[in-house]
């Protein structure tokens, strides 16, 4: 390295995902949150839960897809990451919102309230 370089961050981090496995993982965080403003909107005209969690279906249906293209996000960004060497910043985010949507919804299963 010669006296007058600077150390740049890598320019693909900044970029799209170069893998299919990356683009997967972005598209489905942003299937996510348009998942997730559905069931606001759901909500924000006057829908509200029942007894149980199926009872009220236009409000499980969108937030039940949510969680599963979070969850989606996380089990298609990992090997992107790991094994495919995916460096892209949305990949990160969205593998990291995916395992958070894990977390939240096992922690949901294995301690109900």
């Amino acid at each position: 390295m010669s006296a007058g370089t600077t150390l740049q961050p890598p320019s693909h981090i900044w970029g799209l995902p170069r893998t299919l496995l990356g683009r997967w993982s972005v598209a489905l965080a942003a299937a996510f949150f348009i998942f997730m403003a559905v069931f606001f909107a759901v909500i924000a005209a006057g829908v509200r839960g029942g007894d149980t969690y199926w009872e009220e279906w236009r409000l499980a249906i969108p937030f039940t897809s949510a969680a599963i293209c979070g969850i989606g996000a996380a089990v298609t960004g990992i090997p992107a990451l790991f094994r495919k060497r995916e460096r892209s910043l949305l990949v990160i985010l969205a593998t990291l919102l995916g395992l958070f949507v894990a977390f939240f919804v096992a922690g949901e299963v294995f301690f109900p309230h």
